[in-house]
Formats: structure tokens, C-alpha cells, sequence
């Protein structure tokens, strides 16, 4: 299919490549004529005054660098046209001949085309006027005619006047600049911003991301502005604002201050302005182009570690002593880093740069975009009034205001053929964008950019982070860093299909937390069905990891151990109330501010409490043999936990109604989303769709209420985690790893050592007989067939298991029956009562 906005001269594609060489090899064989003009038009003048094939013969020579075409050539542009501005000829040939070799859009080049000419024109007049004695045709037998025409029809200085009039509105339609508030030095800067505009520096070149230069123009601080219907207009957000998912998070404005690096993004704009009556609409390829480019980050890595030495409160009234702290000394703050004193955070070399797979972005793919949007919405008779793009990493975000009567839904079904019309892996629609009168369209990008953790860590707003809990979990679509408070979510859920980026997230997450707490500050519960995804933090066990005391493995694995290990943290969720309840304190912050200013007593039971985060790799699996075993306790902690600073972040690559169910939705309101392969899933874990429309490899959706902000999750391998865990294994860590309360289970506290024979039920033959009939062991069969209470047939089956009958408790699994016969059993039952009879 044949594209509509771009230069072509004919289906096939040789004829354009040939047609845009031509006008590259036309602009520079006229260059260098003019430029040799410039130098030779005196000696050639009489040579080719009149234009005669006598020029061809032999013996005439002339001084042009391109010999006699050359010579006629300029002298016709010099001498019967143009004069001096000739050279936009030069121009508007080199334009044209790049926009025809990169099939680039045409309504971007017509502007340019007929700004040229009309310069052209003018300057010529000009020239003409202002050295009309001169020998030089400086504006050409053009620009002399018409500046002697004007002057015998309105006077010499009426000209001037004209010609000055006819300048500043070429200045005007040409470059638009802004005259409010208008001084010297703004109208300098804008001068140097629109000359590079005009020559397309900053549309073909592009600085690293690793080199900081001042901004070109004076941006907005937010990137996408809001759309404010009282003034029509749009609106910057203001520094220091939160947005509904930043306060939900706890994290700071989504912006930096002005004067603070950010990373680099470009914004192009397209607008056209707005009417109380009827806004004009916008056309594929009729408006021009507004860049903005915000400073590049400069990320300062030479310090090394990201975080900063713990800093004790000061207790009121206490002086401290200058040379340090003493561990004994009651005068002085309690400091839980001191048994560690030595812990160096790590460093950021440890984790791996992707600085030279940066790709570049492609000026031609957004213009191209742009127009396919604006093309299949007016085929739908569907008209806007402004488009303005936001390049991220993955996605570019383009934001359109509708017309005045455009109903929203329309655009909404239009997701389909937008998304068939640019050939795109997959768009996604919001319809309106919170907070703003405006609807987004995210479409991804062709070169997709890595967002590494290194970069993510080194970001200004991680490393100056006073949160709890900071975690960076990527960038956004204005390719800003997005850093979460755990501690305020205050647990997360992770869903989305296989391969999608779930591990590398938890990676960053865990990453995260270890370069900015101290080992005395946090400790980790790992849980891992898979037994292979967290394995490599097994080696900080002394430092950061959290297990039962009898547990040979720092990363728990096995199902029993998990139901455990969960209700170990009930156990130790229930204790920490209690300190809380004695030390009169709400939360773990307070607790934690009392204790270390020394006014609560260690011999009374009191402790400092770090932060405990656990970390479950694969949910289904657990919920899939455990069950309620599982359910239930995480249900607690997920209600009560908050306050005494444990936090969960549970993971799963099915995010249907039977895992994620009603108790633990209502408990994560923080939910991060991943690739998932339905609507359904979506909805399940996000109560919306738009998760199944991501193009996978770390792009994500994370919400938090009503608000969904869609990230590409920084990127960091398995080398990397490997490199980090050495670096704080190789250090001094604690006597003992920080082993949670002892929990026995049923199958440890009914031991076959505690069966009595005297007290076995009299039903306990009968239920025998029965199970081993049916192979198939359960409370509930027991009770139906035998027409006996709940706890009777519990006791009954309790009494099986110890006997050897039936296996142990699988769960809402039926239990496993070790009798195949009714032979086998009768001979177990006779000797038991030969045993009982004995006795």
C-alpha cells in the first residue's frame, strides 16, 4: 500500500531514491558554482553576458570552478534573479533531496519549502534596495526591478518601511516567538533556539545520555502538561505536586525541581489554537513542529554507595559526648548499626551499564505516527484540535484533546484500527487521561530502550530518599525515574504471564532494598517454590535473611516449611503489637524512635525491630498444595502487619479468581502487572484492563487505587545479583541470621510418642474399614457415612493418621490411604487389639 504523506514519485521505490540523489548532487554542484561566483564573477561577466553556443567553442575559457555551465548557471541565479539569496535555492534542493531519501513526511517539508521562498524573495528586494549602486548583483536584476518599482510608487522611505514591516512578520510566521515579558536577553536566547530549529540540528543529531548541557529553551517542569477547562489551556504541573499513585506510594512528585538534572526527553508538540466557538482540527502533516529537550541526567557515580550512614535521634536534654558513642553509656542514643559499624553499602560498578545500547529516537517514526492517528481519526469523522507526544524508553505517549461534541467512546472503540493503521505490536487507550482533559494513546516504540537498575539506583531521587522502604522499580513514560515506598504501599502484588519480567522485578526490588538499608534495618523472608530464582541470596544469610530455627535452608522451599514460616511471622507480628501495646507507640517508627532514644528498657522485653519483607516468588504453587493452610495466615499479615513493619510482596504468573482471591485483593491495594495473556487476568489483578495490551519484556502497569502508571521495569541480570550478594557476603555479618519464633505444627504436636491405645475410639474400626474401601481419607466422608460430629470424626482421623492408616494432612488434598486391602487391614487392627488387650 502506497503511503499518502510521504515524498514519492511513483510506486517503485527506486525512482524516489534516484530522485531524492538528484536533488543532493543539484544543491551541491549549485554551491559550489555560487561559492565560486562569489570570487570570479567579474572575469566571466563579459563571457557570459549574453548567452550564445559560441560559449561551447574551444578556445573560450572561463574562471568558474565548474567551467562554462557553472558560469552560466550562477550568473543566471545571481545576475537575472535572486542575487545573494540565491543560495536558499541550495537549501531547499538539500531539504527536499533528505526528505525524499528518508520517505519523510511531506507536510513537514512544505512549510519549510515556501518560508525559504518567501525569505528568498525578500532579502533579494532588500538587497536590491539597500545597494543599488553596487556592481555586485547582491539582489539580482529581481530585486533591483522591483526595489526601483516601489520606489517611484511609494518613495524611498516608504520602502524601508515596507521592507522592515515585511521582515519582522517573516520573524513572526516563521519562528513565532514569544513577545510577552520580552527583554534583550530572551530574545537572544530565542534567537540561538530557533536558528538551530531552522537548520534541523536538533532533529538529526543527538547527545549522549552520559554528556549534561544546559537546556536549549526554558521547558515546562512536567513533561505532559494538564489540560485546565476553565482557561483552555494547558497547564504545567507544579513542582512539588503529588499525584493520586505518588500519595498512595508515598513517594515525592513525579518531577524534579527546576535546576535538578532529569533525564533527557523530548516532547514534540503540534497545536493549534482553541475557540469558544469551534476549535480548528488538525490535519495529518499541516501544522509545524515544536521540540523541547530537557537537560540530560548526569549521574555521579564516583561516591560509590547510594545510601547514607544510619543517623541516631538525639534524646532531649542529653549531651552528647564528642568522641563517640559508647554501647553502654545511657547518656547516649542507642545505635543498631554499631555491632556492624564496619558495613559498606554497595557500590555502583557492581551492576552493569547499558549506556551503549541507547538507541537513538526516530525523528520520521513519530511524524509518521502522529499523522496515522490524526488520518484514521478524521476517516471516522473525528476531529482534535491539539496532539503532543512524550517519548519513553519503550512507549511513546500521545496525548490528543478532541473536539467540542467528540464523544470519548468513540475514540475508545477506535482501538483496533489505530493500532492496524501503524502496525503496531499493540496500543493502548486511556480515555481520559486522570486529572486531565486530554486522551492518551501509548504506542510502542521500534527501538526500545534498556532502562538499567545502575541507572535507576544512581538517579538523584533514589539516592537523597529519606522513605522507609525506598524501591526504584524503573522509568516512566516521560522517561523519569519512579521510586516507591514500600513501607506505604504498604504490601504488593505481582502477576503476569511467563517470561514477562517478573523475576527480573523482584530482583530489583530486593536490589533496591539492600543498597539503601543496613543489615540491622531490614531482614528478608525469601520464599521459593521454584527453588532456583532467589538461590544466590542464600549467601547473606547473617546479614539480611530471616528463617526458622530448625530450617536447614535459608530460602525456604518446601511447602511445610512455608505454612510454618508464615505463621512464625503471625507469631512474631503478634509479639511486636505487644511491645507496641507496653511502649504506647502506633507504629514501627515510633517504637523504633523511642527505643533508640533510650526510653524504653531492654530488660522489660523491649528490642529495636527492623523492617521484615517477605518476599513469596510463585503464589500458586503454594495455594495450589497448601490452600487455606496458606491463605489464612497470609490474610493476617497482610491486614495487621503494617504497623509492626512487616511487608509482603507475593508474585504469581496466574493472577486468576482462585489464587488471587477476594481476601488478598482487598489487602494489596498496590499491584504491579506484567504481561498477562487475557482481559480477564487484567481485571483480576488490576480491576481494569490494559495489562493484556503491554508488549512485555519488563513494561508494566503499576496502580494504586484509581490511578495506573505504566513503567518499563530497570533491567538488571542474574551476574549482576551475583556480584552484589559477593560484595556483601565478603563482609563481617552477624553471629546468627535473625531466626523468627518457634511454631509447631499439628504433625509435631500429635506425635505417635503421645498416642494412647486406652483412648482410641470405639467407630475407629468401622471409619478403618471405610477409608480403606474407598481409598480415599477424609473428616468430612468419615463424618457423612458414619453419621458422626465434626470434631468425633476429626479425633477418628487424627487417630488413623497416627496409627499408620492414612497419611498426614495434604492440604484440601484427600489424604494418602497405606492400606490396599481389607485383607492388609484386618490383620493391622487384630494385632492392635491384642496390643490393647494385653495391656
Amino acid at each position: 500500500m502506497a503511503k499518502r504523506n510521504t515524498i514519492l514519485l511513483s510506486d517503485d521505490p527506486r525512482n524516489s531514491k534516484l530522485l531524492g540523489i538528484l536533488c543532493l548532487f543539484l544543491a551541491l554542484y549549485l554551491f559550489i558554482a555560487f561559492s565560486s561566483y562569489l570570487f570570479t564573477w567579474e572575469e566571466d561577466s563579459s563571457l557570459v553576458w549574453r548567452f550564445s553556443w559560441d560559449l561551447f567553442a574551444q578556445d573560450i575559457r572561463v574562471s568558474n570552478w565548474l567551467g562554462r555551465l557553472g558560469a552560466i548557471v550562477s550568473n543566471w541565479f545571481f545576475y537575472w534573479l535572486f542575487g545573494l539569496p540565491s543560495f536558499f535555492i541550495v537549501y531547499i534542493l538539500l531539504q527536499y533531496g533528505v526528505g525524499v531519501l528518508s520517505e519523510k513526511s511531506l507536510g513537514r517539508y512544505t512549510g519549510r519549502l515556501q518560508s525559504s521562498l518567501m525569505w528568498m524573495i525578500s532579502i533579494s528586494i532588500l538587497f536590491g534596495f539597500l545597494f543599488s549602486s553596487s556592481r555586485f548583483p547582491w539582489g539580482g536584476n529581481f530585486g533591483k526591478s522591483v526595489s526601483d518599482w516601489l520606489s517611484n510608487f511609494v518613495g524611498v522611505f516608504g520602502v524601508a518601511v515596507l521592507i522592515i514591516f515585511v521582515l519582522v512578520a517573516l520573524i513572526v510566521w516563521t519562528f513565532n516567538p514569544e513577545l510577552k515579558g520580552l527583554t534583550a536577553d530572551k530574545a537572544w536566547a530565542q534567537f540561538k533556539t530557533h536558528s538551530l530549529d531552522f537548520w534541523d540540528k536538533r532533529y538529526t543529531t543527538q547527545e549522549p545520555a552520559s554528556v549534561a548541557r544546559p537546556a536549549k529553551k526554558t521547558v515546562l517542569p512536567a513533561l505532559i502538561p494538564a489540560f485546565d477547562d476553565r482557561s483552555a489551556s494547558l497547564a504545567p504541573i507544579k513542582a512539588g505536586e503529588k499525584t493520586a499513585l505518588e500519595e498512595a506510594l508515598g513517594t515525592a512528585a513525579g518531577v524534579e525541581k527546576p535546576g535538578t538534572p532529569s533525564s533527557s526527553t523530548i516532547t514534540l508538540e503540534e497545536e493549534l489554537p482553541l475557540s469558544k466557538t469551534k476549535a480548528p482540527s488538525l490535519k495529518a502533516g499541516d501544522a509545524t513542529l515544536e521540540i523541547e529537550e530537557t537537560p540530560v541526567e548526569h549521574h555521579s557515580e564516583e561516591t560509590g554507595a547510594v545510601a547514607e550512614p544510619f543517623k541516631m535521634p538525639q534524646p532531649v536534654g542529653v549531651q552528647t559526648n564528642l568522641f563517640g558513642d559508647e554501647r553502654g553509656d545511657p547518656t547516649k542514643p542507642y545505635d543498631p548499626t554499631l555491632e556492624l559499624s564496619g558495613y559498606e553499602y554497595p557500590v555502583l560498578p557492581l551492576l552493569d551499564s547499558y549506556e551503549d545500547q541507547k538507541v537513538e529516537i526516530d525523528r520520521s517514526e513519530l511524524e509518521q505516527n502522529k499523522d496515522q492517528i490524526i488520518e484514521t481519526l478524521l476517516n471516522y469523522k473525528i476531529e482534535i484540535t491539539k496532539i503532543r507526544a512524550t517519548i519513553g524508553p519503550t512507549v511513546t505517549l500521545y496525548e490528543i484533546i478532541p473536539a467540542p461534541g467528540v464523544r470519548i467512546s468513540r475514540i475508545k472503540n477506535l482501538e483496533d484500527d489505530i493500532a492496524l493503521s501503524l502496525a503496531a505490536l499493540g496500543i493502548r487507550i486511556i480515555a481520559p487521561i486522570p486529572g486531565k482533559g486530554t486522551i492518551g494513546i501509548e504506542v510502542p516504540n521500534k527501538n526500545k530502550q534498556i532502562v538499567s537498575l545502575r541507572e535507576a539506583l544512581s538517579a538523584e531521587k533514589f539516592r537523597k530518599s529519606d522513605m522507609e522502604l525506598p524501591i526504584a522499580l524503573g522509568k516512566t513514560i516521560s522517561n523519569e525515574v519512579f521510586v516507591a515506598d514500600l513501607a506505604k504501599m504498604p504490601h504488593l502484588l505481582i502477576a503476569g504471564a511467563t517470561g514477562q519480567g517478573k523475576s527480573v522485578g523482584i530482583n530489583t526490588i530486593l536490589l533496591s532494598l539492600l543498597y539503601k538499608k543496613h543489615p540491622s534495618q531490614l531482614k528478608l523472608v525469601l520464599i521459593d517454590p521454584k527453588k532456583v530464582e532467589l538461590s544466590p541470596y542464600s549467601k547473606i544469610e547473617n546479614h539480611f535473611l530471616a528463617y526458622l530455627p530448625d530450617q536447614l535452608e535459608p530460602i525456604i522451599t518446601d511447602t511445610a516449611k512455608v505454612v510454618n514460616t508464615l505463621n512464625s511471622l503471625c507469631i512474631e507480628m503478634d509479639q511486636r503489637y505487644d511491645l507496641l501495646k507496653k511502649a504506647q507507640a502506633r507504629n514501627i517508627k515510633e517504637y523504633n524512635e523511642k527505643f533508640v532514644g533510650r526510653r524504653l528498657n531492654p530488660e522489660k522485653g523491649h528490642r529495636y525491630l527492623p523492617f521484615i519483607v517477605l518476599v513469596i516468588d510463585e503464589f500458586a504453587d503454594l495455594i495450589m498444595t497448601a490452600g487455606k493452610e496458606i491463605e489464612l495466615p497470609i490474610g493476617r499479615l497482610a491486614q495487621l502487619a503494617r504497623a509492626v513493619g512487616i511487608h509482603l510482596i507475593i508474585a504469581t504468573q496466574r493472577p486468576s479468581v482462585n489464587i488471587i482471591t477476594g481476601v488478598i485483593k482487598a489487602n494489596f491495594p498496590a499491584r504491579l502487572a506484567f504481561k498477562v495473556t487475557s482481559r480477564i487476568d487484567s481485571r483480576t489483578i488490576l480491576d481494569n484492563s490494559g495489562a493484556e495490551q503491554l508488549i512485555g519484556r519488563g513494561d508494566m502497569l503499576i496502580s494504586a487505587g484509581a490511578d495506573v502508571v505504566r513503567l518499563q521495569c530497570a533491567f538488571v541480570d542474574t551476574p549482576e545479583v551475583e556480584r552484589v550478594v559477593d560484595f556483601i557476603n565478603q563482609q563481617p555479618g552477624f553471629a546468627t541470621p535473625y531466626f523468627l519464633p518457634e511454631y509447631k505444627g499439628d504433625e509435631e504436636t500429635h506425635g505417635v510418642a503421645s498416642f494412647n491405645l486406652d483412648d482410641v475410639d470405639d467407630m475407629l474400626d468401622d471409619a478403618a474399614r471405610l477409608v480403606v474401601q474407598n481409598q480415599h481419607g477424609s473428616t468430612s466422608m468419615i463424618q457423612r457415612r458414619l453419621k458422626l460430629g465434626y470434631n468425633r470424626a476429626g479425633r477418628i482421623m487424627d487417630q488413623l493418621e497416627h496409627l499408620g492408616v492414612v497419611g498426614p494432612n495434604e492440604g484440601s488434598k484427600p489424604r494418602e490411604v497405606l492400606f490396599h486391602d481389607d485383607a492388609e487391614l484386618e490383620r493391622f487392627l487384630s494385632n492392635l487389639r491384642s496390643k490393647k488387650f494385653n495391656r
